[in-house]
């Protein structure tokens, strides 16, 4: 249990434009500090009208989803907000919880993140998805209908790039010849992916391929230990080692009636996960009341602690 994480995501989005952004440098050193390994940020590029469909799982939604915002919702773009924070952590990782990574070109992709990481000292994680939102898409010119396999290619010359001193690639939306890449990646091996989704068979052809970890979504999210359990065989049928990558779990921050940081439940909640196969405990930043954060957050790192280690 020794080697489980703790995550949070920090509040790169408002409902409403706030008077700065600096609560972001607080949260990621208060996080650090307390002993959280990893910090979380989310992306929209742009939202259409049509919000619901992040409660419909035909598109990509999941049953009973709300954003936290509106379409006019301010939302920073995850790798300038990482970038920024780089500089201002010196141990803490950061991740994407997830980013959109078929809006961008590969190669553009490909030299953003070897340099966050070289700039980061090998801090960072890259959590992918596919997504949800049509408008988003179109937005970015980019076929949603599409979108698995342009993330699929998207990846695929990530890694190369990283790993591989010149490259060649071709196939039916992108080719060429002989590129060289410079810096790779301080990780042996790249940016590690972290790749979300439900359990099916693309999902896990590209955890199988690209991925150090999932993270569950949809039903998957919510039954983690089934999930995890279809996963491992889904995986294993797609040619990769079920043993390989780490697991991804909400663990709810719980308040008791009259505010308080509900710790006994928190721990609780951690144990459970971890028994059923979480490797990495990810938590929200909303349900943590605000006048305490500085007493509640490394009370909760030791709760936690003490509750998998046990």
């Amino acid at each position: 249990m020794a080697s489980l994480q703790l995550s949070m995501g920090i509040p790169s989005f408002s409902a409403a434009a706030p008077s700065d952004w600096e609560h972001l440098t607080e949260w990621a050193q208060l996080l650090e500090g307390a002993g959280f390994d990893r910090l979380l940020v989310s992306e929209h590029v742009a939202f259409g009208m049509n919000m619901d469909a992040y409660a419909d799982p035909r598109t990509g939604g999941t049953v009973g989803g709300r954003q936290p915002t509106g379409p006019d919702g301010h939302w920073l773009e995850p790798l300038t907000t990482l970038t920024y924070l780089a500089a201002r952590t010196e141990r803490i990782r950061l991740g994407t919880n997830v980013l959109l990574a078929a809006l961008r070109p590969a190669a553009v992709l490909a030299k953003t993140l070897a340099t966050m990481d070289v700039l980061s000292d090998g801090r960072l994680d890259v959590g992918v998805g596919v997504g949800w939102q049509r408008e988003e898409y179109d937005a970015a010119g980019v076929d949603f209908d599409r979108r698995g396999p342009i993330l699929d290619q998207t990846l695929e010359v990530c890694q190369r790039l990283w790993r591989e001193n010149e490259v060649s690639y071709h196939s039916a939306d992108l080719s060429f010849e002989r590129i060289h890449q410079m810096p790779k990646p301080v990780q042996p091996g790249g940016v590690p992916v972290w790749v979300s989704g439900t359990v099916n068979r693309a999902v896990a052809r590209r955890l199988a391929r690209f991925g150090r970890g999932w993270i569950p979504w949809g039903p998957d999210a919510r039954d983690v230990a089934g999930g995890i359990s279809r996963m491992r065989a889904a995986v294993e049928r797609a040619g990769g080692n079920p043993d390989g990558f780490g697991v991804a779990g909400t663990l709810r921050v719980q308040t008791s009636a009259d505010g308080r940081l509900d710790l006994a439940a928190v721990a609780a909640g951690a144990a459970s996960l971890a028994k059923a196969g979480v490797t990495d405990l990810r938590m929200t930043h909303w349900p943590l009341p605000s006048a305490h954060r500085d007493r509640d957050i490394p009370a909760l790192v030791r709760a936690v602690r003490d509750a998998v280690d046990a």
